[in-house]
């Protein structure tokens, strides 16, 4: 089959490692792809999703009220919860700042932010199934359906060949 002359080639559906790690060209003037554009839209809206997580959690009194949190036989007071709380939120907060900062950074087209983002959706993957393996923990959409959901379409659109070339376009082989 001819397409405006040239041969219309299938991709195989098996293609060599080396292959796929082979070198992109020397391209400064590559536009974005569509894929790096939807990978930062979803890098920004998992940073929503944990914010308005977070935001549901201060506003949510009864968890505090009826969360029974125990370290090593201590039983934790109402003051030690909200202490909890105020922890996890700064650590949540200053991930959800890196993160945003990493989706400028790949918009920018930036590579490493990029294998960053992509190693942290990875593992976090990885520990919701190693929680819903081990401890059988559900899967819900209120705890880690949504978060594995944006995690497995940020892998997609960011591990993509167009995108990791976009990522790689000023580096000279």
């Amino acid at each position: 089959m001819s397409a405006g002359g040239r041969e219309a080639r299938k991709r195989p559906a098996f293609e060599s490692p080396a292959r796929l790690v082979s070198p992109v060209g020397f391209d400064p003037t590559m536009k974005r792809p569509a894929a790096t554009l939807a990978g930062v839209v979803l890098v920004y809206l998992r940073v929503l999703a944990g914010a308005l997580w977070l935001v549901a959690l201060w506003l949510d009194h009864a968890l505090l009220a009826d969360a029974d949190l125990k370290i090593e036989g201590i039983t934790l007071t109402a003051e030690d919860r909200i202490l909890v709380l105020i922890v996890v939120t700064v650590g949540m907060g200053i991930f959800l700042l890196a993160d945003a900062v990493l989706g400028a950074l790949i918009l920018r087209g930036r590579n490493t932010p990029r294998v960053i983002v992509m190693i942290f959706s990875t593992l976090s993957i990885c520990s919701a199934f190693t929680a819903w393996w081990v401890q059988e923990e559900g899967v819900h959409l209120e705890t880690t359906l949504l978060t594995v959901a944006f995690d497995i379409l940020i892998l997609l659109a960011l591990s993509s060949r167009n995108s990791a070339a976009y990522a790689r376009r000023f580096e000279r082989r």
